[in-house]
């Protein structure tokens, strides 16, 4: 049995020298042994290391990727795992492309830990203000992160921070700031911190603030801020109390009446609200548009929604992209395709080259029609006369944007934008005339594409979204 001892327990230098030395010497992984002693000799004296000789060999660059993560777990397996690995990939070339390889998942799950681990030190350090041996003003922050990530992601704080003095202290590194230079020093106590400062009360107000009752689900937010960090957060002495009380400020919110906008805002959406007869009444600008759809009563779906949502770009977009209507995430922040729908679009135009910020994206009903079941809301299609009254706003919207082309995603949309039952497997990646000049491109609906259960149908189907949207995208352009 060979003993490879390594300097610290980041010693990937150490480790890739030794490694590469047992491989040539062609060692074995089950012969040996790896640990950590900070002796500074690779090998131990009753071992010596193997000759260095031998043919040339190259890895993957994903390996060492790979392994320049997973060296910062604290698993105690990780040098020997990594090895491992290695040794295999002498007669398995594509041996990382099988993620169901017990090696490399394993691998693989250590370094997508160390990944979440740098993740929560840049959520969760929270630096007090002190001052240096010179008075110099300085920020220090003591942090205990899952894995040893404080090397790794000192860079993003000085990107961040690049104008303050500052120290990330943890029990494995320091990374030290002064505005000129990193220092990497050994690790220190929690005594060497500060405890508060006079910032300790801002944190809690401003935590206490955005805290939603409504919204709360703690098993989602102690997945999010695991307790383990807690004790070194200002706003975390919050928590439980804010918890306590969640249900009963949801139901004093609930209970409360709708504040009154001022009379200038409330005689200016009912002007764009009304159904008129001639364009001269017609909202004339996004903006009247988003206020009249506020206080829009020209069908019941405003009963139930928390609020209308209109379209949302730039006046003057070459391309359209009407869904069908606001989705839960979206009747509560007052945007379009936010949901799950929003990101399954965000992907597809970023797969099509289509920027989703030059083009105007609506619906084709502005209120969110659902039902109750349970605590969740579930979405309802809506119907043909409730499609009908919200073509008021579409229209508006296309008369103030004038786009090239208009796509309709999904059958409701499709209703609205053509005005007919239009079969969305039959008519997609058409060019159809409009009566306003525009040309009309029918397509799925990224909801629809999320409901399919078998994969290569959702496959298949995505693909052809997403040609469809650089189809339309050409026509546009």
């Amino acid at each position: 049995m060979l003993t490879v001892r390594l300097s610290s327990e980041t010693d990937f230098d150490g480790w890739r020298d030794a490694a590469r030395a047992l491989r040539a010497g062609q060692v074995a992984p089950d012969d040996a042994l790896w640990t950590v002693d900070g002796a500074g000799d690779l090998f131990g004296e009753a071992a010596p290391a193997p000759a260095a000789g031998g043919p040339a060999f190259t890895v993957p660059r994903e390996f060492m990727d790979l392994a320049d993560k997973v060296i910062l777990h604290r698993s105690d397996e990780r040098f020997a795992l990594l090895y491992r690995l290695l040794w295999r990939l002498q007669g398995e070339a594509h041996l990382l492309r099988l993620h169901s390889d017990p090696d490399v998942r394993k691998a693989q799950g250590l370094a997508k830990a160390v990944g979440l681990a740098a993740h929560k030190m840049k959520a969760f350090v929270r630096f007090r203000l002190t001052a240096d041996l010179d008075g110099a003003e300085t920020y220090v922050a003591w942090f205990e992160p899952a894995h040893r990530v404080t090397e790794m992601t000192a860079p993003f704080f000085v990107r961040r921070f690049a104008t303050m003095n500052f120290s990330i202290l943890t029990p494995d590194a320091c990374a030290h700031w002064d505005r000129e230079s990193l220092v990497i020093l050994p690790g220190a106590d929690p005594a060497d911190a500060p405890r508060e400062d006079s910032l300790e009360d801002y944190w809690r107000t401003y935590y206490a603030s955005i805290f939603n009752p409504a919204r709360l689900k703690v098993g989602a937010m102690q997945k999010e801020m695991p307790k383990r960090y807690w004790r070194n957060l200002p706003e975390a002495r919050l928590i439980p109390d804010l918890i306590a009380r969640a249900e009963t400020r949801t139901t004093s919110m609930v209970s409360q009446a709708p504040s009154t906008p001022s009379r200038r805002v409330l005689r200016a959406a009912q002007r764009a609200s009304r159904d008129a007869s001639y364009d001269g009444e017609a909202a004339a600008t996004l903006e009247a548009v988003q206020a009249g759809v506020q206080m829009c009563r020209r069908c019941d779906l405003y009963r139930d929604a928390t609020q209308g949502v209109a379209g949302e770009g730039p006046g003057r977009a070459k391309l359209m992209l009407v869904g069908e209507q606001p989705g839960d995430q979206e009747d509560l922040a007052g945007r379009p395709f936010v949901g799950p729908a929003g990101q399954v679009l965000d992907k597809a135009l970023a797969a099509a080259g289509v920027p989703r910020d030059q083009a105007f994206i609506t619906n084709a009903v502005k209120h969110f029609k659902h039902e109750l079941r349970g605590k969740k809301r579930i979405h309802k299609t809506p119907n043909t006369g409730e499609v009908t009254a919200c073509r008021w706003w579409l229209d508006a919207e296309r008369r103030i944007v004038r786009p090239r082309v208009i796509v309709a995603m999904g059958a409701t949309a499709g209703l609205s934008v053509f005005g007919k039952a239009t079969p969305i497997g039959k008519m997609r990646h058409q060019a159809l005339q409009l009566p306003d000049q525009a040309q009309g491109v029918v397509t799925y609906h990224p909801s629809y594409l999320l409901r399919l259960p078998d994969a290569d149908a959702k496959a298949k189907a995505y693909a052809q979204f997403v040609e469809d949207l650089k189809f339309a995208w050409g026509l546009a352009a």
